[in-house]
């Protein structure tokens, strides 16, 4: 594996890009799907729920390929990477929600009456004392997503965005050594995650639970 070095690193490279890109776009819908969720307008509850009922129900793969295959059907094409940041980012948003709901709703509900106690508004009562006491709450449930889908993102191999699973495809394709190919991209994996993204996460919890005021 030594001559591919140089493919590996790259693969590694545009993996975290997607990766890091598709976190992005999955916090941002995560937070949003959720206050849609709990929205007196019917209409945007009704959107919430029916997004997230058609990105949970069905494989993050089928969502891929309907993105990068069927949507050009449409009229409506967008490069590989893009691609692969829409489907990964969208379906972590679905997932997400929920978890952002149950923690909303975990917050004792002292909390709201506090908030209202106080003559806050209900921006200044959700921004000041609901969502960082529900964030504590999230942070653990977020943490297993964002592993689960850096082993997600190996599907974006698929449709030929070359991250670290297609430089390894391709290395096994031109040298034909499966057990070192595959033994590297493993062991690559488990690096991302139990030394780079666990650590960097639980720093991040650490410094959240401080800011609290419960460390």
């Amino acid at each position: 594996m030594t001559t591919n070095r140089q493919d590996l690193v790259s693969g590694v490279l545009v993996t975290l890009e997607v990766y890091g890109c598709s976190i992005v776009l999955g916090t941002v819908l995560s937070v949003a799907l959720a206050f849609m969720k709990l929205s007196p307008v019917r209409v945007i509850r009704y959107v919430s729920v029916a997004y997230v009922e058609v990105f949970r129900s069905t494989p993050l793969m089928i969502q891929l390929f309907w993105l990068y295959y069927v949507l050009p059907l449409l009229g409506l094409s967008f490069a590989a990477g893009l691609v692969g940041v829409l489907s990964l980012g969208s379906n972590m948003g679905a997932y997400g929600s929920e978890a952002v709901i149950g923690a909303l709703r975990a917050v004792p509900r002292g909390q709201y009456e506090i908030s209202v106690a106080l003559n806050l508004s209900p921006l200044k009562r959700m921004t000041r004392i609901i969502f960082p006491q529900a964030m504590r709450l999230f942070l653990p449930t977020w943490g297993n997503l964002l592993v689960e889908y850096l082993k997600y993102s190996s599907l974006v191999s698929l449709i030929a965005i070359p991250d670290l699973m297609y430089q390894v495809k391709s290395i096994n394709g031109l040298t034909m050594q499966s057990a070192q190919a595959f033994g590297t991209a493993l062991i690559l994996y488990y690096v991302l995650s139990r030394l780079i993204i666990i650590p960097l996460f639980n720093m991040f919890e650490k410094m959240w639970a401080k800011r609290m005021g419960i460390v």
